[in-house]
């Protein structure tokens, strides 16, 4: 078991510390309306299976620390930086050490925000790709070369994400975990055949089923886990281009096939990244991370202002899913 799991309780007559599992604490049947198990027993975080004063106290006294990274190149920082950590400071991961790493090309212009107490923020400057594409796929380097050189030195978790979101409500402890993946919004009650692998024979991120879909958008966990988990999504995008083949979704597709042959040790649901466009849907009983709105072709055009009052662009981007298959989310059957 990982740090995650593990911590010591000091009992309350003053005798020995136990050491209990914190995911043993959860209650698998208090969601009977959705999959709160996978088959091989990794939880499925859902609100009201888990004990947020318990998990948050029994991590503060393991002196759980958690780095956050993001990436906000080019419009993307302009667009979204800043609501994103702003909202970050409301919500996540609050009582545990926290250090923001933002990845971006425009350091000069990264927001100054104001940070509670044992929170800090460490611009990491990279370079900007012509293409959005590149920049999604070269994004697991960059966070492999930061956890060897820097992140090490500070935290023992980490969690990375999309800087297009932001934070509704408690994203903590709860999420923390040995390896942790989300289950994608848009195909987390969808049949399998719908679910948007890499099919393509030639790439390394080929499948033909799986276990989940998985949202990029949101992973992390210990940080050897997510470095081998990124070491070797950079390894096959490198195969690929050698081989003139793009995965389907980018760096997506490599995070699906890899946690296809690695099974995680927690799933996060869609309450930790929900788009409200899906419309109401009885599972999500809380938003604890919302899409934020795209705009995909004035932020990924650089001859054109920014401007979020502009036309959304109609071109469909990673983990894109059809208004059909929207129309079909909510009424198929749950788990």
């Amino acid at each position: 078991m990982g740090l995650a799991n593990n911590i010591n309780l000091l009992m309350p007559s003053g005798g020995p510390r136990q050491s209990i599992n914190l995911d043993d604490t959860l209650d698998f049947g208090a969601r009977p309306e959705v999959q709160t198990c996978t088959s091989w027993k990794a939880p499925i975080i859902w609100e009201g299976m888990f004990d947020p004063n318990l998990y948050d106290q029994k991590h503060i006294q393991g002196q759980s620390s958690v780095a956050l990274t993001v990436f906000a190149v080019g419009r993307y920082l302009e667009a979204y930086l800043k609501t994103f950590l702003t909202s970050a400071e409301q919500y996540f991961m609050l009582g545990l050490p926290v250090t923001y790493y933002v990845f971006t090309d425009l350091p000069e212009k990264v927001p100054k925000i104001e940070l509670a107490p044992q929170r800090s923020l460490k611009i990491m400057q990279v370079e900007k790709h012509p293409r959005w594409q590149d920049i999604s796929m070269m994004r697991m380097k960059a966070i492999s070369d930061a956890i060897e050189s820097e992140i090490h030195h500070h935290c023992n978790y980490i969690f990375c994400f999309d800087v297009d979101q932001e934070f509704k409500g408690r994203f903590g402890s709860e999420a923390l975990g040995d390896s942790v993946v989300l289950l994608h919004a848009y195909y987390y009650n969808l049949p399998k055949e719908n679910f948007t692998y890499d099919r393509n024979p030639k790439s390394k991120a080929f499948m033909e089923m799986g276990d989940f879909y998985y949202h990029a958008a949101v992973f992390g966990g210990l940080l050897e886990n997510v470095k081998n988990m990124a070491d070797a999504c950079h390894l096959s995008i490198m195969e690929d281009k050698l081989n003139g083949v793009e995965a389907l979704w980018h760096d997506e597709s490599h995070l699906n096939k890899y946690f296809w042959l690695h099974k995680p040790s927690k799933l996060l649901s869609p309450e930790y990244c929900w788009d409200e466009s899906i419309g109401n849907d009885t599972n999500i009983h809380v938003t604890r991370l919302e899409w934020a709105p795209k705009h995909y072709g004035i932020l990924r055009d650089q001859q054109q202002p920014f401007s979020t009052e502009v036309p959304w662009d109609t071109r469909e981007p990673p983990g894109f899913v059809s208004s059909a298959v929207k129309k079909k989310i909510l009424t198929l059957p749950t788990y």
